[in-house]
């Protein structure tokens, strides 16, 4: 069978196969979607396809909810086409457990899908949408660096500066968040409707962060002369725009190979994996863990679906939220989970299940987490960092069958430093009663990152490094280290270390610049140095 197939029709074929089934018309869905949108997604990866679509089919199928999700797409052609349109806009989520099953769901509660590069007609649909009353907010998942307008120099991005200069014309366009602007000049010119902007990617303050982004590009308009000051004040200034804070968190692997196999087995077609030219594999599947948390500022100036009524999703103030999405980002797990990619690569595992199966890696993710990290978590109450600890190592990087991979999670980290590892280093700055020279194991692992930019493992093999936006100019400072050498580290880390556009700070000024470098020079004197200091560190921090 497949899963472009009617499951009102054949409706035994999804149940012999263990498919769980929409409660609903996914024809009669689109149709009132292309009448009275509500709902607009950019980035339509696995994780919105798992989890931000999942919510919305809750929805539909509590009847609580009439309308779909409209994606927009501005990077992945062959998703939108491979994926998206071969397949009715439909998707297969399986769920996979720790105790090696998994469960298996129809995800249709997408209504359309729209690659908006070099199309026509594509974007004048778009564009439609946003000129509708009815339309109540943006979803974003385009993944950090898509909100990046300026590069670590604090400079603009000549696709930025291109992007300015040209004006609202689409088509000359390229960057995502020029491209979003346009969208919501067409918003403002159909009557300044009002419009929630929310980001549910993985870093703090995700909502300013959209919103700075999105006022660069503007207010660059602004300035010459392409546009009017009172499009600035609607988006920025008015109460008709809202930036939510939030927190998501799903870990989304890419596809498996082994789940592909497995569906294909049970008789499930068009299931094996797809190539791409960008390297990553699409499929027309998502596998995922179970564990999954959505928390959101409720801040909705046109309304919005009964978020309340889906299982994990929380809805708070901005404080609250705020307090859960530190907890989250900055200490209780993405932290975790970068020092496990770091290191992982360092020591030349492939699968996160096998990082925690190592009892020194172990060792320093509950340093961190537990004695770093904690001590400077504000306990939002609707969840409890400690728990959620315990769930995240214990539980979700002990699942097997999660085939994630630190080679995925350590993609783009000059992006996240600042987040996952700045943030609670700056607390300990603030604090009245910690202090910053007394952390160990994030020290470690910032140095076992710069480490890991020589491309060089533990053991002495090159490997490639993980793709990132900075990689190239960071390798250009540590590039002349060699294990075993007389190296001059402070010449080859101070460049990185006294950025503040990495860590939020210079590490040197607070502190921590002689203390990293002093772990590195360890780290590059010989093979297996990463593992012996790290042993060292364990033995002498035991707590």
């Amino acid at each position: 069978m497949k899963i472009t197939e009617s499951y009102i029709v054949n409706k035994d074929k999804f149940k012999d196969v263990n498919i769980q089934m929409p409660l609903f018309d996914d024809v009669l869905m689109k149709q009132r979607t292309k009448e009275q949108p509500k709902w607009l997604h950019f980035g339509g990866g696995n994780l919105y396809r798992c989890f931000h679509a999942k919510v919305a089919q809750d929805l539909l199928n509590q009847n609580l909810l009439e309308t779909g999700i409209v994606v927009v797409e501005n990077f992945g052609e062959a998703l939108i086409k491979e994926v998206y349109q071969k397949n009715n806009n439909r998707s297969l989520t399986v769920t996979m457990k720790v105790d090696g099953s998994f469960e298996k769901e129809l995800i249709a509660s997408t209504s359309d899908a729209y690659f908006v590069n070099k199309n026509e007609e594509a974007v004048a649909t778009v564009s439609n949408y946003f000129k509708q009353k009815s339309l109540q907010l943006v979803t974003l998942t385009i993944t950090e660096k898509g909100y990046g307008v300026k590069d670590s120099a604090g400079q603009l991005l000549k696709t930025v500066e291109s992007d300015i200069n040209v004006g609202p014309k689409y088509d000359e366009l390229t960057n995502t968040m020029s491209q979003l602007a346009y969208f919501l000049l067409k918003r403002y010119e159909a009557g300044k409707l009002p419009l929630a902007l929310v980001s549910t990617d993985n870093f703090s303050h995700n909502g300013d962060r959209l919103k700075e982004a999105l006022k660069t590009v503007v207010m660059g308009w602004v300035s010459l002369g392409h546009v009017s000051k009172d499009f600035a004040t609607y988006l920025f200034e008015s109460n008709n725009v809202s930036f939510p804070y939030s927190m998501i968190d799903r870990i989304t692997p890419g596809p498996s190979e082994k789940i592909a196999v497995a569906l294909e087995a049970q008789g499930i077609e068009n299931m094996v994996l797809i190539p791409t030219s960008f390297g990553a594999s699409l499929a027309n599947f998502v596998n995922t863990e179970e564990t999954c948390y959505l928390a959101i500022e409720d801040h909705f100036p046109n309304g919005r679906p009964a978020f309340e009524k889906v299982n994990n999703v929380y809805l708070a103030d901005r404080e609250t939220i705020n307090k859960v999405d530190l907890m989250k980002v900055t200490t209780c797990l993405n932290p975790l989970h970068t020092s496990l990619a770091i290191t992982g690569c360092l020591f030349g595992y492939e699968s996160i299940y096998e990082t925690v199966q190592d009892k020194d890696l172990l060792a320093l993710i509950e340093y961190i987490g537990y004695k770093e990290g904690l001590p400077v978590v504000q306990d939002p109450k609707i969840i409890d960092p400690k728990r959620f600890i315990d769930e995240a190592i214990y539980k979700r990087f002990m699942n097997p069958n999660i085939p994630d991979t630190p080679q995925r999670i350590a993609t783009d980290t000059s992006q996240k430093l600042a987040v996952r590892f700045g943030e609670t280093i700056a607390s300990y700055v603030n604090s009245s009663n910690l202090e910053v020279k007394e952390l160990t194991f994030i020290p470690f692992v910032i140095a076992a990152w710069c480490r890991y930019l020589m491309g060089i493992d533990d053991a002495g093999n090159s490997f490639e490094p993980s793709p990132d936006p900075l990689y190239e100019e960071l390798f250009s400072c540590v590039q002349h280290l060699r294990l075993g050498s007389d190296n001059d580290v402070h010449k080859a880390l101070a460049p990185i270390l006294s950025n503040r556009e990495l860590f939020g700070m210079d590490l040197y000024l607070i502190g921590l610049g002689a203390k990293i470098e002093k772990i590195m020079e360890q780290l590059v004197s010989k093979p297996f140095a990463v593992r012996e200091t790290l042993q060292i560190m364990i033995r002498e921090e035991k707590f």
